[in-house]
């Protein structure tokens, strides 16, 4: 599972760069004035619209992946992973020990048979 979060980690990172760098690199609507100045397209690889186009296409598909892995990682982060109800489907819990406590201390009547049938009780927090 943690493979899996840092793999999409890394898409989203790498989508999110490529959103940043092809935002960049599109013409605004008001770049009219800078083909005056030598930055006309018109004999580039994709042509005078061309480029618009594949910028515009790639810009949309890489938001696409960005959102979808944005997804993704809230719906593991959300993920949480119950405790398991043991092989009969019930919660399992431990047994009251059976010992002549009330008998010891009705008795003596102190709190020394009561310490001493305590100390005498198996501690359940223990691991064996």
């Amino acid at each position: 599972m943690l493979y899996l979060k840092t793999l999409i980690i890394v898409v989203q990172l790498l989508s999110a760069l490529g959103v940043i760098g092809l935002v960049l690199l599109q013409h605004g609507k008001g770049a009219d004035m800078g083909a005056a100045f030598g930055s006309g397209a018109s004999g580039s690889l994709f042509g005078a619209t061309g480029s618009a186009n594949f910028l515009s296409r790639t810009t949309a598909v890489l938001a696409a992946v960005f959102f979808v892995t944005t997804l993704a990682l809230t719906y593991l982060g959300a993920y949480r992973v119950k405790p398991s109800a043991g092989v009969l489907g019930a919660a399992v819990t431990a047994p009251a020990p059976a010992s002549a406590a009330p008998a010891a201390s009705a008795a003596a009547g102190g709190s020394a048979a009561l310490a001493a049938s305590a100390a005498s009780v198996p501690a359940t927090d223990v691991p064996k």
